[in-house]
């Protein structure tokens, strides 16, 4: 992102608020208002905005991964398969028993 050309007064925001929406939507672009010559806001394409809190989430899970691999709060990947077989075939037995 090009900051200098992201930023806007919010009197710009006013006078051009259909034009600001149309073009941050239609573009996917982000822009920073701001108020009292300070950066205060950031508009941004709701699709952009959902991509980053998917992104945020995920490096989130790969963090709390990091940890406990770290912390040795881990199972290797034969015993994964192995307690989701066996997950499977209990289902598999309660589900045979309830039709009997």
């Amino acid at each position: 992102m090009i900051f200098s050309e992201a930023v806007k007064p919010i009197s710009y925001l006013k006078a051009h608020a259909s034009e600001v929406i149309r073009d941050v939507s239609e573009n996917q672009k982000t822009l920073i208002i701001s108020h009292n010559g300070e950066a205060k806001v950031i508009l941004q394409d709701v699709k952009i905005y959902e991509q980053t809190q998917e992104s945020i989430a995920l490096l989130k899970i790969l963090a709390l991964s990091g940890n406990e691999i770290k912390n040795g709060k881990h199972k290797g990947i034969k015993k994964s398969f192995s307690d989701i077989e066996n997950r499977i075939a209990d289902f598999k037995r309660g589900q045979s028993e309830l039709q009997s």
